[in-house]
């Protein structure tokens, strides 16, 4: 594999309480990266003044989930992080599933935050 370094790009995503859930495209790069290896580092993060920025990295192993591609086929694992991702994106309980996605979990290992706001009354 030619080491390119990280393969960055903005990304939907979901928190569970423990891991991060991201519904990818299989016929991508980012895909190919990440099944070839599973390290990964994500950061979310919010905030448009410099005084109101804040964030968080996180740092695990990505690790495929369910049918590759996603076809609707039931799934326990897959209930919440797709009920979770079809409220926060589109405004429905229920994931509409294109045959072109399949599902990655996050475990972090480690997570690193920051927060502007705290020190905007220094």
């Amino acid at each position: 594999m030619n080491d390119l370094g990280p393969h960055i790009t903005p990304m939907w995503f979901v928190w569970d309480g423990g891991c991060l859930w991201i519904s990818s495209q299989i016929r991508t790069q980012r895909w190919i990266d990440i099944t070839r290896r599973a390290r990964v580092a994500v950061m979310v993060d919010a905030g448009t003044e410099l005084t109101d920025l804040r964030g968080a990295e996180f740092i695990g192993d990505a690790e495929v989930v369910g049918e590759v591609p996603r076809a609707g086929t039931s799934d326990p694992d897959l209930v919440v992080p797709e009920k979770l991702f079809a409220e926060k994106y589109f405004g429905s309980g229920t994931m509409d599933h294109d045959g072109k996605h399949a599902w990655l979990r996050i475990r972090p290992s480690a997570v690193r935050s920051w927060d502007l706001r705290k020190t905007a009354t220094l």
